[in-house]
């Protein structure tokens, strides 16, 4: 059996249930990410993240950029590591073959949306949290839920237009919701000058309507 990559594992509360795949934002596999991994387990699934940064954690801006800098840098390991990620996952969630749900976060959503591109078999849904990227989807077996911010230096309205304009010419189903006067990491409850508690119940609601309807669980 293939051993656990470094990184934060929950079996379903119910025994059972399709696998999510999490990807951490830039700030790394923190206790938010574990409690969003938590909740989503209780909720039906069963649920690996990875862990791209092998132990570290950021607490500033400053550390966050350093740290997402490295894994820029070393681009193709990051993505073998998550490959791998999702493999261990497939083997846990005794997956049916038509791939996993992939819900990331800012830095994360660059790599779940080149998961479903280049590895199209691995990847059912995508759930993305302020967090775009580019490339060729016409592959893409996936349905794609987007949450992104109002005001939002890092992930500017026209890059999540463009990312939704192509996901669209592929055919793919695509929702994308922006959220009235937030801004990045309003989803996170540990970014008090971020976090907006309603659009980001909301945003919660959303994504396990999506995740019931494409993964069929819960």
């Amino acid at each position: 059996m293939q051993k656990q990559p470094d990184g934060y594992f929950v079996p379903s509360a119910t025994g059972s249930g399709p696998g999510v795949l999490v990807l951490h934002a830039w700030w790394g596999l923190n206790d938010t990410i574990k409690a969003i991994c938590d909740r989503l387990a209780q909720a039906g699934y069963t649920v690996f993240a990875p862990d791209l940064y092998h132990g570290k954690i950021a607490a500033t801006i400053p550390e966050a950029e350093a740290l997402g800098k490295k894994v820029d840098e070393n681009e193709q390991q990051t993505r073998a590591e998550i490959a791998e990620a999702a493999r261990y996952l497939e083997a846990r969630a005794g997956s049916d073959g038509s791939g996993l749900a992939l819900l990331s976060f800012s830095l994360g959503g660059y790599f779940a949306l080149d998961l479903a591109a280049s590895e199209p078999e691995r990847a059912k849904a995508v759930v993305l949290f302020y967090g775009s990227g580019g490339g060729d989807f016409s592959r893409s077996r996936a349905a794609y839920l987007g949450h992104f911010a109002e005001n939002d230096p890092y992930e500017p309205a026209e890059y999540v237009d463009e990312l939704e304009a192509e996901l669209r010419k592929t055919g793919r189903p695509v929702t994308f919701y922006r959220y009235p006067g937030t801004g990045h990491w309003f989803f996170e409850p540990d970014r008090p000058e971020a976090y907006n508690e309603e659009a980001a119940n909301l945003a919660w609601e959303r994504t396990l309507a999506f995740l019931r309807e494409t993964m069929q669980a819960g």
